[in-house]
């Protein structure tokens, strides 16, 4: 008999069938199907059980099983076969975890009357509007924490605590929120209703009005076509990605002023969706992303204080000389996937980009690097262009650049230009794979430790190649025009911190021998990933 055991883990043995004789000498995954009541009663002391990951049913948990654990405070029964939720749990209660298992219906006092539950776990599970009583927390005060995600909810249910603070919704079927179903939890800071049926009839002005607390709100994945109304000011970071939104109105941001971070990828905005000035109220901004919302511009009158601005895969095809000039403050630019060439960049876009320290030009049409990039960039791409020229006085200034990435352009050789690398004194990745290059690049920069030049028509690697660059630590040079003697045997002397050389998939196979090392052979991993 064990009435003082406190802790009773029943996770994970793979042949455990039934409650063991000696049960806190059990740690590991089971088979339990059932939970006699008769074996519980002798644990009364017993203040967390773990059935994590076994096969018990309802059937086997019967109600009475919990009538002598009266000072019960944890119980996870996650993973099981768990159709309906034991219908009486004790009042000692402070977390309960029931995810994944098959639970349908709840009861009154499976929650109920539970002074000191802070967390209950529903994720995972069958339940529908209908299996959840509007009394099934009534008496518990304290709960902070509720998940109902992945259920078959159809709207959000009513007569939730007042007392949540994070309450997690998503991918249920939920296209309504009630009036008044938010009312009253005032302390409530997470909400997650991503990946449901919302639509703009199914939300209110007064929805979300009550929640003076609120910090988090997740409504991506949803069918919005417009921004929610009365959106509190505590707001921190609103999910509105992959929605119908084909307008964003400065009078439903007004009231959100505490606004940082603000997702719209993946919506309809196109050319007008988002006018002048409509953000202007989130003074505060921070991160704005506008992924895949088809803009033939970027924004006007953006908010002073945005640090960065997300927005690949539109159809931005003109960056003026004003058009970043309202947001000096940018440490982040992402333009990748636009439709920018280079006669239409203008030469002085970034000229008040002082804080600019990552600019993505991805895919894009250009043939020449940009002129008067920002001397504070520490990575800069420019993979998937169609550059054909590299020149000195375009990468000039930029002694704090670290990462740099030209992969998937035309350039040879002969056009970089003498003195093209010689003021990146701090580039340490330099990703050229995917050129026509017919050898290694002269003179590239000291700093230099991560070397792409996979992809290429190298091929000879001469013994003076690396010379001006002894921090290298990986060299990639698959898929290229290598044969066996292809390497001189002096390339990498002087290298002492060389650890990686990738020449596989070449037209032979090419053994390299480190400085001090015994012969190494070609790496035959997948290909680094291209940037």
């Amino acid at each position: 008999v064990f009435p003082q055991l406190s802790l009773l883990s029943l996770t994970p043995h793979r042949t455990l069938r039934v409650l063991p004789h000696k049960p806190h000498e059990v740690t590991a995954n089971n088979q339990l199907q059932e939970l006699p009541y008769n074996e519980l009663s002798r644990l009364r002391g017993l203040r967390t059980l773990n059935l994590h990951n076994n096969l018990i049913s309802s059937e086997g948990l019967p109600d009475e099983a919990f009538e002598s654990l009266t000072q019960l405070q944890h119980i996870y029964v996650a993973h099981n076969k768990l159709s309906a939720a034991p219908q009486f749990l004790p009042r000692s209660l402070r977390v309960a975890d029931l995810a994944a298992n098959q639970v349908a219906e709840v009861f009154p006092l499976t929650f109920g009357e539970k002074p000191a539950l802070r967390s209950v776990y529903l994720h995972n599970n069958q339940l529908s509007n209908a299996g959840l009583p509007p009394d099934a927390f009534r008496g518990s005060d304290a709960i902070a924490t509720l998940s109902l995600s992945s259920n078959r909810l159809s709207y959000l249910p009513p007569s939730l605590p007042a007392s949540l603070e994070r309450l997690h919704l998503q991918n249920n079927l939920i296209s309504k929120v009630p009036r008044g179903a938010l009312s009253r939890q005032t302390q409530l800071r997470e909400l997650y209703l991503q990946h449901n049926l919302l639509t703009d009839s199914g939300l209110d002005a007064a929805t979300f009005s009550k929640l003076h607390r609120l910090e988090y709100l997740d409504l991506s994945h949803n069918r919005l076509a417009s921004v929610p109304a009365g959106l509190p000011r505590t707001l921190v970071v609103l999910h509105l990605g992959r929605n119908h939104i084909r307008q964003v109105e400065a009078a439903r941001l007004r009231g959100a002023k505490g606004l940082r971070y603000l997702l719209l990828q993946h919506n309809r905005l196109g050319a007008s969706g988002l006018p002048a000035r409509a953000l202007r109220p989130l003074r505060g901004l921070h991160t704005l992303h506008l992924y895949g919302n088809g803009l033939d511009r970027v924004p006007l009158a953006l908010p002073r204080r945005l640090r960065a601005l997300v927005m690949p895969h539109n159809h931005v095809a003109v960056l003026g000389a004003r058009d970043l000039a309202a947001t000096p403050g940018l440490t982040e630019l992402n333009l990748a996937y636009n439709r920018l060439a280079s006669a239409h960049v203008h030469h002085r876009a970034f000229h008040r980009l002082r804080a600019l320290r990552s600019l993505d030009l991805a895919g894009n049409q250009l043939t020449r690097l940009p002129t008067g990039l920002p001397a504070a960039l520490h990575t800069l791409r420019l993979q998937h262009n169609r550059l054909r020229t590299l020149e000195p006085e375009l990468l000039a200034g930029l002694e704090q650049l670290r990462e740099l990435s030209l992969a998937h352009n035309r350039l040879r050789v002969g056009d970089i230009a003498p003195g093209t690398w010689h003021e990146l004194q701090a580039l340490q990745v330099l990703d050229l794979s995917h050129n026509e290059l017919s050898f290694v690049p002269p003179d590239l920069p000291e700093a230099l430790e991560e070397l792409h030049l996979q992809g290429n028509r190298i091929g000879s690697v001469g013994p003076e190649a690396f010379l001006g660059t002894p921090r290298l630590r990986a060299l990639f040079l698959r898929a290229n025009r290598l044969h066996m003697t292809s390497i001189s045997a002096e390339a990498f002397l002087g290298l002492p911190h060389l650890r990686v050389v990738d020449t596989a998939d070449n037209l032979e196979q090419v053994l390299v021998r480190l400085p001090s090392t015994v012969p190494h052979r070609p790496r035959q991993g997948p290909e680094p990933r291209g940037t």
